[in-house]
């Protein structure tokens, strides 16, 4: 009923400037009929529109199907153009309900904006300040069509009990509740705009949307860390973590001791302490090692300017002050994986240490190690390659005016 009367204002006040999306869900075995009913009240307005079938995927099916429609949204708005929603003053009213019921934060109680300016299209919900009973009288009095969702009046589903259980009982105590829970809303928007100034003050102090400084974190107050916590798991995400995944974060990992090596995994993100920093790495960047499959040995062969692909990364040989003898240039060398109990001697420094030892001051994460390859040739260790660059070893090969392979990416 909401979109149908949007429809025709819209038409009416904006004449060959809009056009419309329907989102068929593929729920309801009547949803293909809706779709023609709202081709055809679109072509006798005038309106152009898209019918779009989607796939809702398996799990929560509001959350689901929420996805998938603004997924079609996304693929459809072309660039300077405003994705116009018939949210009204009671929708906003019974998402405050029940982002309050299930235990939301200031974000989440900010619910609905009317103007909504997001990375990928702007939002604009004109009738958010219009009751539903406002709605349907203009609905009367337009004369405008629409088919009711059964859905909307099945009570298995939070939205429609909240709106034909819990409302009306409400409501007859608290006459001017709609209104006063609308407010709320605006309240906690402002409420929001300001933590969101002091988050992006902590996070600058702090850290960076992928590493976070545990020590300037311990200097914030209790909430504050939580909130930055939780702003900062939910990065770009539509929604934070709930509470007790932050605390878990914070007991597990941030609790944890330095050298522990601690993981919390949310959200396709593995969140990993490493000294006095929290990381937050993707999936695929944590499982690295477990998935590679490079030989454990394998032979290649430099030529002066040549680009060398890595596993720690790429490099280009060029010649350097003091490097590798130009004689091993298209000589045959080994790439082999680091085992552990390797010693290095590097080149200017006194005496052969362990390789470990070197990695560890260096800084080169754990999750990072596996890409270390040993360059050598007839077991003499020539230098070792790592993704903070390639290390000179001390060894009869080394010599002035000779090359080195330089990281370049």
């Amino acid at each position: 009923m909401d979109s149908m009367l949007l429809l025709r204002l819209m038409s009416d006040l904006f004449p060959e400037k809009i056009r419309a999306i329907y989102v068929d869900h593929q729920l309801q075995k009547n949803s293909a009929d809706w779709g023609q009913f709202v081709s055809d009240q679109c072509a006798a307005l005038n309106v152009p529109c898209i019918v779009e079938a989607v796939e809702v995927q398996e799990g929560n099916l509001e959350y689901q199907a929420r996805n998938a429609r603004y997924q079609a949204y996304s693929k459809h708005l072309k660039a300077n153009e405003i994705l116009v929603l018939a949210h009204h003053q009671q929708d906003q009213a019974e998402t405050l309900m029940l982002r309050l019921l299930s235990g939301a934060g200031v974000h989440g109680l900010s619910a609905m904006k009317q103007v909504d300016v997001r990375k990928q299209f702007t939002i604009w919900r004109p009738l958010l300040d219009i009751s539903r009973e406002q709605i349907c009288q203009w609905v009367i009095q337009l004369g405008v069509q629409n088919i009711e969702d059964p859905t909307n009046l099945d009570t298995y589903y939070d939205r429609a009990w909240c709106r034909h259980e819990l409302w009306p009982l409400l409501q007859q105590r608290y006459p001017k509740m709609q209104q006063a829970l609308s407010r709320t809303s605006y309240l906690m928007q402002d409420a929001e705009d300001i933590l969101l100034d002091v988050l992006q003050q902590d996070l600058n102090h702090c850290g960076s949307a992928t590493e976070l400084d545990l020590e300037k974190l311990s200097q914030l107050s209790s909430a504050r860390q939580r909130q930055l916590l939780s702003a900062w798991m939910k990065g770009q995400d539509v929604y934070r973590p709930s509470f007790e995944m932050v605390q878990r974060l914070l007991h597990e990992v941030i609790g944890s001791k330095s050298d522990a090596q601690a993981a919390l995994h949310w959200n396709q993100y593995y969140y990993v302490r490493y000294q006095q920093k929290l990381f937050r790495l993707s999936a695929t960047e944590y499982s690295a090692e477990k998935n590679q499959s490079i030989a454990n040995k394998q032979a290649i062969f430099v030529e002066l300017g040549q680009k060398l692909e890595i596993l720690s990364g790429d490099y280009l040989a060029e010649t350097a002050k003091v490097g590798l003898s130009a004689a091993l240039l298209g000589q045959k060398l080994d790439l082999v994986m680091r085992q552990g109990g390797e010693k290095i001697h590097l080149y200017g420094r006194v005496g052969a240490w362990p390789l470990k030892k070197a990695i560890q001051e260096a800084q080169i994460f754990p999750w990072q190690r596996y890409r270390i390859q040993i360059l050598s040739i007839d077991n003499v260790m020539l230098g070792v390659f790592t993704p903070k660059g390639f290390w000179l070893a001390q060894s009869e090969y080394c010599e002035i005016g000779g090359w080195q392979p330089n990281l370049i990416s």
